[in-house]
This record gives C-alpha cells, sequence and structure tokens, in this order.
C-alpha cells in the first residue's frame, strides 16, 4: 500500500521500525524459546503487545519528521537537495536499525533483557563499552556486514520515499494531520508505561513483549521510583517501628525510640581489635562456580582450598545484579530501593557507612580500583564517604603487565594493594582497603601462561584467572610483617547473570563470602541466611568495634535468635526473601508472593501473606523513608 503525500515518509518510517522491530522480537523469541513455554495465546499476546509498543516507539521517532513535514514549504520540500539529505536519511536509519537488531541480540545474550538501565550505564561510558565491544567481537567486520546489507534493504525505503515528493500541499492541510501525529507521543507519554508488557508469568515473555529503543529511553526516564507512588506502602510510623523491632540487639541502643533516625549505639563487651581488613569485592563471583557448591568444573581451586580455611558463608545472597548495587550494599548497609544504587545518585556523601566507622577508629582506608573510578561514580562516591580512592590511572608504567578495556588484570591489582598495605604499616596505621576486580568480566581477558584455559575463550576461563590472582595474593601476603594481624574479606559484588523464567530467580543470587584469618579466626562454615548488607556489621562484630551505628544490616555471628531474611533485585523489581519465601514488589503495587526450594531454586505462587509483606516493608520501605528524609535535612 502507497501513500502519495509528503507524509508517507512518515509511513515509509514506520514499515522500517515495524518490520525490524519485529525480526528483533522473532530472533530473540528464537533463542529464548527452552525458557518460554510458548503456546498460541501467549504468542499472540507477545506480538500484538509486542506491535503496540513498536507503534509508540515510532510515534516518538516521527517527531522531527513531522515538524519538518509541516514547517518546510513545497518549494524547499520538493527540492533536489532536500530529497538527497532524505534518501541519505532514509539509508542511515535503515543502517541504524540493522545495527539495533545486532546490538540488542548480544545485550539479549548477557542479560536476557530488552535494553535498560544497563545498557544506559554503557552509553554514558563510552570508553570502557566500546573498548570492551572492541576486544569480545569482530567489530569491523560486522559493520562492514551491514553496511552491504543495508544497501539492499535501503532500495525499497527509496522507492518509498520518492511518493512524498513533488506533491503540492497548504499549510492548513500540513497543520491538521501534524497536529494529529504530534498527539500520538504525547499520549503515549502520559498513558504509556512498561507495566503493559507484563503478559505472562514468564519473564522471557514480558521482555520479548517490549521494544528495546523503548526500553532504553525508559530506563532514562526512570532512573529512580518514588518508592510511595509506585509501590505497595503501609503507614509509615507503623513501618519505622516494626524496622526498630527487627534491628535491636541486646548490645545495642538505639538514640531515640521515636522519630526517622534508627541510628543506635552498638556496646559489645570486650577490647577492641583493631586489625586490619582487605576487603576483596570479585566481579560478578556467582556460588555456583565454586566446588562447594556443586560445581564439578574444578575452576576455583583456591576459594575451594580457602572455604576450608575460612569462616565460610554458604547462605549470602547478593542485593542486586549490578557493581554499583553491590558497593552499596557492602559499603552502606542498606537493602535496594527502586531505580539507580545510592553510588550513582546526587547527595550521595557523608553517609554513615563501613568507612566512616573505620576512619573514626583512626583507619587507613582506600577504596582501590582495576578501572577508571569515574565509571559509575565509584571515585566521587567513596573519596566523600571517607576513603582515599587509588584507580588506574595511580598506577604507575612498570605495575602494569596486562590491561584491557576494564582495567588492569587482577594479579596487578592486588600486588598495588599489597603495597598500599605496606605504606599504611610503615606509617602506624591500621589499614581498610576496599579493592573492586575487573578480570572476571567480558570481554575474559588476561594474561597467557597463569592457567590452563586460554585467555578470550569464556566465562570459566575469567573466573578460574580470577581464583588464581587470590590464590596469589594471599601468597605474597604472608610474607609481609601485617599478615597475622589482617582479616582478607572475599565477596562478589553481585551474580554471574539473573537471567530466568522468574524475575527474581533466587538461586542465581547466591554468591560466596570467606573471611580469612589464619592467626585469629578458627575456621568453619556458617549456613545462617544472611545479605550482602549484612557484611559489614558482621564485620565490625568480629572487630569487636563500639559504634554508632545507621546500619539497616545485622550482625548475623550473634547468638541471638532473629528472622533471617535477604534482599535481591533488578532496578524495579525489589525482593524480600525469608525463610523459603520470596515476596517480590512491582512498579504498580504489585506484590507477588512465592515459596522457592533452595537446593535447585525451584519456584510455587503462594497467597498473600500478610506478615511477610510487614516484614518486607518494614525493611523496604522503612529504609525510602530514612534515604528521604536524610534528602529533605540536607535541602533545609
Amino acid at each position: 500500500m502507497y501513500i502519495k503525500n509528503r507524509f508517507s515518509s512518515l509511513y515509509t518510517l514506520w514499515l522500517i521500525i515495524i518490520i525490524f522491530s519485529t525480526a528483533t522480537r522473532t530472533i530473540l523469541m528464537v533463542k529464548s524459546l527452552p525458557q518460554l513455554d510458548l503456546n498460541p495465546l501467549l504468542l499472540v499476546k507477545m506480538y500484538s503487545v509486542g506491535f503496540f509498543f513498536d507503534c509508540v516507539t515510532f510515534s516518538y521517532f516521527a517527531i522531527p519528521f513531522v515538524l519538518i513535514a509541516v514547517i518546510l514549504p513545497d518549494k524547499i520540500y520538493n527540492s533536489f537537495v532536500f530529497r538527497m539529505c532524505a534518501y541519505s536519511v532514509g539509508f542511515i536509519t535503515g543502517y541504524l536499525m540493522l545495527f539495533n537488531v545486532v546490538a540488542e541480540y548480544t545485550f539479549f545474550d548477557e542479560f536476557a533483557t530488552r535494553f535498560n538501565f544497563i545498557a544506559v550505564d554503557y552509553l554514558i561510558y563510552t570508553n570502557e563499552v566500546i573498548s570492551n565491544i572492541r576486544e569480545s567481537y569482530p567489530v569491523n567486520a560486522i559493520l562492514a556486514g551491514l553496511l552491504i546489507l543495508n544497501v539492499g534493504i535501503f532500495l525499497p525505503i527509496r522507492k518509498h520515499l520518492s511518493l512524498s515528493f513533488s506533491y503540492s500541499s497548504t499549510i492548513v492541510s500540513r497543520l491538521k494531520v501534524g497536529a494529529v501525529l504530534l498527539l500520538l507521543p504525547i499520549l503515549s507519554f502520559f498513558a504509556v508505561d512498561l507495566s503493559l508488557t507484563q503478559i505472562s508469568p514468564n519473564n522471557y515473555a514480558d521482555e520479548l513483549a517490549g521494544n528495546g529503543i523503548y526500553c532504553l529511553f525508559s530506563a532514562f526516564r526512570n532512573n529512580e521510583l518514588d518508592f510511595n507512588k509506585f509501590y505497595v506502602t503501609k503507614d509509615e510510623k507503623t513501618v519505622l517501628a516494626h524496622l526498630k523491632g527487627a534491628l535491636q540487639e541486646k548490645n545495642s541502643r538505639f538514640e531515640s525510640q521515636s522519630g526517622p533516625s534508627i541510628s543506635r549505639s552498638i556496646q559489645p563487651g570486650g577490647a577492641e581489635k583493631h586489625l586490619n581488613i582487605v576487603l576483596i569485592i570479585e566481579e560478578s563471583l556467582s556460588a555456583e562456580f565454586l566446588t562447594s557448591f556443586g560445581n564439578t568444573k574444578g575452576i576455583t581451586p583456591n576459594l575451594d582450598k580457602l572455604a576450608k580455611e575460612s569462616l565460610f558463608f554458604t547462605h549470602l545472597y547478593a542485593t542486586g545484579t549490578r557493581t554499583v548495587r553491590g558497593l552499596e550494599a557492602l559499603t552502606l548497609s542498606m537493602p535496594p530501593l527502586p531505580g539507580t544504587s545510592v553510588v550513582k545518585r546526587p547527595k550521595n556523601e557523608n553517609f554513615v557507612s563501613w568507612g566512616s566507622v573505620m576512619k573514626e577508629k583512626g583507619y587507613d582506608n582506600k577504596f582501590i580500583y582495576a578501572g577508571h573510578g569515574y565509571f559509575d561514580n565509584m571515585n566521587y562516591f567513596y573519596a566523600t564517604n571517607g576513603f582515599t580512592t587509588i584507580d588506574r590511572t595511580n598506577f604507575a608504567k612498570e605495575e602494569i603487565t596486562f590491561t584491557n578495556a576494564w582495567g588492569v588484570c587482577d594479579e596487578d591489582l592486588f600486588l598495588k594493594v599489597i603495597k598500599e598495605g605496606d605504606l599504611s604499616h610503615a606509617n602506624k596505621k591500621p589499614f581498610f582497603s576496599v579493592v573492586m576486580t575487573t578480570s572476571n568480566h567480558r570481554p575474559f581477558t588476561y594474561p597467557d601462561g597463569k592457567i590452563d584455559i586460554p585467555s578470550k575463550t569464556g566465562r570459566e576461563g575469567g573466573v578460574k584467572y580470577s581464583d588464581y590472582a587470590i590464590g596469589r595474593l594471599l601468597a605474597e601476603s604472608k610474607k609481609k610483617p601485617w599478615f597475622n594481624d589482617t582479616i582478607f574479606v572475599i565477596v562478589a559484588d553481585h551474580c554471574a547473570g539473573s537471567a530466568a523464567k522468574l524475575a527474581l530467580p533466587v538461586k542465581n543470587y547466591e554468591i560466596p563470602l570467606f573471611i580469612y584469618a589464619p592467626a585469629i579466626i578458627k575456621p568453619q562454615v556458617v549456613d545462617r541466611m544472611m545479605s550482602q548488607i549484612d557484611v559489614a556489621p558482621t564485620l565490625l562484630g568480629l572487630l569487636n568495634f563500639k559504634y554508632t551505628s545507621a546500619f539497616i544490616g545485622k550482625n548475623i555471628l550473634t547468638t541471638e535468635a532473629w528472622t533471617e531474611r535477604a534482599f535481591i533485585s533488578t532496578y524495579q523489581k525489589l525482593g524480600y526473601i525469608q525463610d523459603d519465601k520470596l515476596l517480590v514488589l512491582g512498579p504498580k503495587k504489585e506484590a507477588d508472593y512465592f515459596s522457592f526450594v533452595r537446593k535447585d531454586g525451584a519456584t510455587a505462587v503462594l497467597k498473600p501473606q500478610a506478615d511477610l509483606l510487614m516484614d518486607a516493608l518494614s525493611y523496604i520501605q522503612g529504609t525510602n523513608y530514612i534515604y528521604k528524609n536524610r534528602l529533605n535535612r540536607l535541602k533545609n
């Protein structure tokens, strides 16, 4: 069907978006077939809702084209120069849509989602991301292939575009059509959001019902979500009182029993132990990689050995799927809030944090990162929360033996950590080093000859090299005079992947935790459920520190009986785990209840449970209330 007037260019644009978006959806659907439980009704829902979102995406794309079609007089619009410009735009649009198919496929292959807040970050930090893509894929060959393919695709595009020229029109007629076309994106902005893609309990089907480009811009829009507006809530005073009850310990005392503060004095008996702490935050170290958790490939020999020599925690859950979410939980001891991590939010300075407690005790705090610390705002966050920051720019040339898009290799990073420990020790100061690694990250490249898996061959090599580097760190540290006074803490920032039919697959969020100090701490396996937010209070408990806490986490090594719980999340879904139950809160005031089996992650739907909801909101809504109250104080 051909439309013969100047607005036919919009019809061409609509066809391009619909055809390429449908092709992308189909390719991703075929890839996802093993997880989809596909049936005719689900197929119809997926493609019909997907078509709707493709049309919404078109309405936004059309805005500049509509304005041009309305404003330009016939003489200019029908000129040879403008026609050549239109053909050029058509060729570029076709190429970009082809590129989007490839980009969406590779993104979906890694994260099992359409473009989301991770893709937003990738657009912001172009240096690392472009380097990572070039090191991971044959980029030049792909781009050249797409260009050749687009030459053939452009022929029908050009034919359609030619129908919009050589026709006269009046400004009044153009304004009438333009007004209708511009009304569509305005209505979409206020009436459409991603919740409409929730067509089934299957997370893969929901993702396929969306449009990747729309999802990308939606992530820009929803970087933070107002918890009270979008999520189930209870009376704030009741929630806060419930939270204070959950945080009460025999060795703590709240500064105020009323009001929004959870600040409390922690007063254990006995002398404080001013030991050094080296906190190694391992990139993407899922529990599933370790022999101790059932892996049979033997890719973590050093960590498997360490499991027998440490306090080894086997029931820990990561709070999210991004590094900044893990850093937030470990440093601030707070559950995840919807949207982006506090590490990346404004007004994130001078929190009561693990760093502030250590600084008050006279520690030399350092955040040591293998890459550039501007990434994800890490340097700023740590620099304004009690740490000296050391990143790739602080490595001397002779300190770097291998580097890739994300930073220096783990061995180089750990040798730097040891040097910094030597400096603090020489200055007679205890040190607290927070160390963020990068080697276990795509493109999974590392120095040759270290392990028996070649570099750039996949995740297993990244894991095994990271394990190798940890073994070398401990071996080199044992030669130092400060080793016997040092606690090494090894934990993941997040799991390696959370793709599954369920939006929040509990099993995938399992990560290990090791607390290693052979001269100080007796080896033991601890199977008590815990969250990343409990790591800081637990370590401070081991040091027997007296301090003022505003942490939501607790010391899980106390002998007191308390309800074990953990938190998991995406950037919109918030999960609360208690015993064998999972509550998932969503941004349309949804509250979904599940039971799960820890061993294999199997889930079943449960009826609503008021007590579970109250427990979850006491932590999550309570944290949001405290956080917002802090922001309001800073404004005044």
